[in-house]
């Protein structure tokens, strides 16, 4: 695996023979070091005790006597969470296993912090041998919350937590905060859309705010304007959209072992079209409203990032009332123009032919 990303400890992890990630010891005291569970100086002891009992030992039987003494309520409240996905992973197997027993639940009882990093780790195993900057810049998606923005007809993508922090900042961490609270001017954030000129820094940066500092172009088509009044429309040749594609293909062969193609396309016009799924909270009710034939507003429209179309390579793999049918994908922005894209939602709703 890429040595990305560190901080979700994908380093920490061994493959089984499916080819899931495994949690060593290591991987749970890199858990410990989150500034959710690391020591402070007004730990009290018990919670030194603990931790460091949990250093030595990471899989450790815990107890509530162990803990029910924690002076600080939250600090009480981040080992048990911790130590519920500990245990949750451990008795799974593996991450992908526990990632699978969450969703299919209904009822996740972890904090949306540990979904994140548990997917961000299974990616790396996902795009395990690709050296592509724009999948990789794609695989974000997956994990981190994006705000989109559209510039001259161009829809970029870009990380919303991120992005505010160096609007707040201006890149310069907590003294450029209080430099601007100060009114002290500052040179404006350089945030590059991910491009070939880029792609080699894109790579290079492992870790730290810049991580997340690129913007991902996901336009279908560009538009050149050239003499005599004359507009050219082109393939979008490095769009976001396509590596997306790529990664999520990957995301279903690795959790569902079934090969699907993906490829973004700007309209559904299948009059026996049988099967959708949202990949957001907001493209699932567009998606929904278009199957029912209900018009969509000018404003909805503008929400809707793109469509997909989805193929199974082998019709077998899914149920026999829609086989060979595409099933089609849909990517969308909220009102205020951010995407938490929900890779849950492809091994929940494809129409599988059998039970993953």
């Amino acid at each position: 695996m890429r040595n990305f990303w560190t901080a979700c400890g994908h380093q920490h992890l061994t493959r089984n023979e499916r080819g899931w990630l495994v949690a060593s010891p290591d991987y749970w005291r890199l858990w410990l070091q989150r500034p959710e569970m690391a020591l402070v100086p007004e730990s009290c002891k018990a919670e030194k005790r603990l931790h460091a009992a949990l250093a030595e030992s990471p899989n450790k039987q815990v107890t509530l006597a162990d803990y029910k003494h924690f002076k600080d309520d939250d600090v009480r409240e981040n080992y048990k969470l911790f130590l519920r996905f500990r245990d949750d992973v451990e008795s799974a197997g593996s991450l992908e296993a526990a990632y699978m027993g969450w969703i299919q639940s209904g009822n996740i009882q972890l904090p949306p912090l540990f979904i994140d990093l548990v997917v961000q780790a299974i990616v790396c195993n996902v795009l395990t041998g690709v050296d592509d900057a724009w999948v990789w810049r794609a695989a974000e998606l997956l994990f981190r919350r994006q705000r989109i923005t559209v510039q001259e007809g161009r829809v970029l993508s870009g990380d919303s937590d991120t992005l505010d922090t160096l609007q707040a900042t201006g890149g310069l961490g907590e003294m450029g905060r209080l430099l601007m609270e100060g009114g002290a001017p500052l040179k404006a954030v350089d945030v590059k859309v991910l491009h070939q000129d880029n792609e080699d820094r894109y790579l290079s940066q492992r870790e730290g705010l810049g991580r997340y500092a690129f913007l991902l172009d996901m336009t279908h088509e560009i538009q050149n304007e050239l003499p005599h009044g004359l507009i050219l429309k082109m393939v979008n040749s490095r769009s976001g959209l396509k590596a997306l594609s790529a990664v999520l293909a990957r995301w279903v062969q690795h959790f569902l072992g079934v090969a699907v193609q993906i490829e973004p396309v700007q309209k559904v016009d299948d009059p026996a079209w049988r099967w959708h799924v949202g990949l957001d909270v907001t493209a699932t009710a567009l998606l929904n409203d278009l199957y029912q034939g209900t018009e969509l507003t000018a404003q909805r429209q503008q929400q809707l990032i793109s469509l997909f179309k989805l193929r199974f390579d082998n019709p077998q793999d899914m149920r026999a009332d829609v086989q060979g049918k595409p099933v089609y994908l849909g990517l969308a922005m909220n009102e205020q123009g951010l995407l938490k894209l929900k890779p849950q939602n492809l091994l929940l709703n494809l129409p599988l032919a059998r039970a993953a």
